[in-house]
């Protein structure tokens, strides 16, 4: 599985039927993925962006199909910025029972690139060892980035679907092992700390699957 998730920045006066033919360009152009999410951002995001595209591919060549179709859709003067990323859904993931809708949360980060091979391992296990202990993450798969846009060169995608708003909000972000555990891996206070670069964490509604 090959997958792509742009987050769209619009320019504070883009209005609401320029985001819109913005959105469904989008859609149009990659109508014939295997899953298309296109939706605005709910409010929260950390640089998040406004709206919210991710597309699954049975392979590579499949999004190739259609990236200049995506790209056509972007270039548009409602739209000031984009982060994006390209990765194979397999890659160090893994995925459980999921929902049949509810919240759909990514989060685009940067690995310090000194960081040991080590470090990145532990890293990656502490994120994934993440859902035994926090029930509230109903389905969720890390993956790292072949291909990245925007404001960093993103290494690290951390996907999760959620019940609703609130079971990300509270039970994940407040969860004692989250900011008891894993963010010492983000906070500059932190010896062991790698993510550097600020984070894209972003999230909308969906409806079926995402992952």
């Amino acid at each position: 599985m090959f997958k792509v998730t742009k987050l769209i920045h619009f320019f504070g006066g883009a209005d609401a039927s320029a985001r819109e033919r913005c959105a469904d360009g989008l859609r149009a152009a990659a109508a014939g993925a295997g899953r298309v999410l296109v939706a605005p951002t709910l409010d929260g995001v950390r640089n998040g962006g406004d709206l919210l595209a991710h597309f699954q591919f049975d392979d590579e060549d499949e999004w190739h199909g259609v990236e200049r179709e995506v790209a056509a859709a972007l270039d548009t003067s409602a739209v000031a910025h984009v982060d994006g990323v390209e990765y194979r859904g397999e890659a160090d993931g893994t995925t459980g029972p999921g929902t049949a809708g509810g919240v759909y949360r990514t989060l685009l980060l940067r690995v310090d690139p000194d960081a040991s091979d080590a470090a990145v391992a532990r890293f990656e296990d502490d994120l994934l060892r993440m859902p035994r202990h926090v029930p509230a993450i109903r389905s969720w798969q890390l993956s790292r980035v072949l291909r990245a846009e925007g404001t960093s060169a993103w290494t690290h995608v951390w996907e999760q679907e959620f019940a609703d708003l609130d079971a990300l909000t509270g039970p994940y972000l407040m969860h004692p092992v989250h900011w008891a555990h894993v963010d010492r891996w983000f906070d500059p206070e932190c010896p062991e700390i790698i993510v550097r670069d600020r984070v894209c964490h972003s999230f909308c509604e969906f409806e079926g699957r995402v992952l």
